[in-house]
C-alpha cells in the first residue's frame, strides 16, 4: 500500500459504471487504478443514442424508475435511492454538461454529442484522483478467500485491497463488451445466468415483412403475446426491417422475449390506437362514402401509410379490385379487426452485437444490493451491466450503470 492512501483499489472497465465507481472510491482517499482494455474509455457510451447519448430519463420518482427495470427490479432500490436520475443530470451540470428533455422524458446533452458524456465521465474520474491504464485484466490472485492482485495481460499485475467488476456485457463487442466480466466472476466462484440479447430488434416470419422495410409507424400501440398470453404493452414507435421489427416500443418488447425456442411469440399491433373499434368503423364508412366508385385498393391513402395498403389489402381477403360500394359489411368489419390487430410472427432475437444491452449475467442473488458486494468473495465488487439487470430503452439503462457505479465506489 503506497503512504498517504487508505487502500488499492482496481476498477476493471472504463465505462459509464466503472468510472463512477471509480471517481466515488477515489475521493474515499483510496489509490484506484482503472483497468481498461479498449484505447478510449466508455466507448459504448459514446455511440449511444446514435453519438448523441440518451444519458439518463427524467423520472424522478423512485417506483416509476423501478417500474422501467423488467430483470431484477428490486435490486436496484438501494442504487436508485442514493443516485436518482437528477443526481445523474445535476453531476453533469457540475461537469460543464447542460442537458435537456425530449420526448419520453429522455435526457440527452444539449450539444447532441455523446463525447461530452465520456469526457465528462473521464475527467471527473481523474480529477477524483483515479488512474485509467490502456490493459486487459485476465485473472484474479486469491489469498486466504481474498482477491489479493488483478493479473493483466501484458503479463504485470496490480495488488489490491479490492476490486470491482465493471465490464459490461456481452453486446457491441467492436466497443469492448466481449463477456470478459463473465470469466472473472466464475473465477470468484460467482453464477452466470443466461446471457441474451436485450433491448434488440425482432427477427419475424410473415412474408410481407421485407415489402414493409423502412416503414416507421408513429403512434401505434403493442401487445406482446407469449403462448396467447400478453405479457408486454407499450405505445409509441416502431419500424419495419427487411428482417423484422425494431424501433422503441420492439426494443423494449424484447427484454421479455425469453426461451424463444421453446414458446411462440407473436406482436399485435394496433394501427390505430386512438379510435375504438366502433369509432374505426364509423371512419372507414365515412372514407369508403367519399370513393364509392373506387377500386378497394384505392380506398385507403387516407387511412393507412402507402407501403402497408397492399400488405392489409392481401391480408383482408378483399379483391384489390372490387368496387368499395360493393364491399359488405362482414368484409369491413373484419378490415376493421385487422388494423386494430395487426399480427407478426416473432421467431427469433436478432444477434447480440446488435443488442443495445445484454440480459444475463452475475446472479444479483451473489450480490449485496446495499453495497454492490459480492456475497461470496469479500473484497469483490460489480456495477453496471455485468450483472443481471437490464431496463426498458430511454435512458435507464445508462442510469442503472450510474446508480450502482456510485454505490459500488462508496462501498469499497
Amino acid at each position: 500500500l503506497i503512504r498517504g492512501f487508505m487502500k488499492n483499489i482496481v476498477i476493471i472497465g472504463a465505462g459509464a459504471s466503472g468510472l463512477m465507481a471509480a471517481a466515488e472510491s477515489a475521493k474515499k482517499g483510496n489509490r484506484v487504478t482503472v483497468v481498461e482494455k479498449m484505447p478510449r474509455p466508455a466507448r459504448k457510451v459514446l455511440i449511444s443514442g446514435k453519438g448523441r447519448c440518451n444519458v439518463t430519463n427524467a423520472c424522478f420518482d423512485l417506483e416509476e424508475l423501478i417500474s422501467n427495470v423488467p430483470a431484477n427490479p428490486r435490486f436496484l432500490y438501494s442504487a436508485f435511492s442514493n443516485f436518482m436520475p437528477y443526481d445523474t443530470i445535476a453531476f453533469l451540470a457540475d461537469m460543464g454538461v447542460e442537458t435537456k428533455i425530449e420526448r419520453g422524458n429522455r435526457v440527452f446533452p444539449v450539444s447532441d454529442k455523446a463525447v461530452d458524456i465520456v469526457d465528462a465521465l473521464v475527467k471527473n474520474a481523474k480529477q477524483c484522483g483515479a488512474e485509467i491504464i490502456n490493459d486487459r485484466a485476465v485473472a484474479f490472485e486469491f489469498e486466504n478467500n481474498l482477491i489479493s492482485a488483478v493479473v493483466l495481460e501484458n503479463g504485470g499485475k496490480i495488488f489490491c485491497d479490492a476490486a470491482a467488476v465493471c465490464t459490461g456485457g456481452k453486446s457491441y463487442s467492436s466497443t469492448g463488451s466481449t463477456g470478459d466480466g463473465y470469466a472473472l466472476a466464475k473465477s470468484a466462484g460467482h453464477s452466470i445466468t443466461e446471457i441474451r440479447p436485450c433491448l434488440v430488434p425482432l427477427v419475424c416470419s410473415n412474408n410481407f415483412i421485407p415489402k414493409l422495410q423502412g416503414l416507421s409507424l408513429k403512434n401505434i400501440s403493442i401487445k406482446l403475446l407469449k403462448n396467447e398470453k400478453v405479457v408486454y404493452t407499450d405505445f409509441g414507435e416502431m419500424l419495419f426491417t427487411h428482417f423484422g421489427l425494431s424501433g422503441p416500443v420492439v426494443l423494449s418488447a424484447s427484454s421479455h422475449i425469453k426461451d424463444i425456442k421453446r414458446n411462440r411469440f407473436k406482436m399485435m399491433i394496433d394501427l390505430k390506437p386512438a379510435l375504438d373499434f366502433e369509432t374505426l368503423d364509423k371512419r372507414i364508412l365515412r372514407d369508403f362514402a367519399k370513393c364509392s366508385n373506387k377500386d378497394f385498393i384505392n380506398s385507403l391513402s387516407e387511412l393507412l401509410p402507402k407501403k402497408l395498403i397492399p400488405v392489409i389489402v392481401s391480408l383482408s381477403g378483399i379483391e384489390p379490385s372490387k368496387k368499395v360500394n360493393e364491399i359488405s359489411r362482414q368484409e369491413r368489419l373484419q378490415l376493421v379487426r385487422l388494423i386494430k390487430e395487426f399480427e407478426i410472427e416473432i421467431t427469433d432475437l436478432y444477434d447480440i452485437d446488435a443488442a443495445i444491452v445484454t440480459g444475463g449475467g452475475v446472479n444479483v442473488k451473489e450480490i449485496n444490493p446495499k453495497t454492490m458486494q459480492s456475497k461470496i468473495v469479500e473484497n469483490l465488487y460489480f456495477a453496471g451491466e455485468v450483472m443481471d439487470v437490464d431496463a426498458y430503452t430511454g435512458g435507464f439503462n445508462l442510469q442503472i450503470a450510474f446508480s450502482t457505479g456510485v454505490l459500488c465506489g462508496q462501498s469499497m
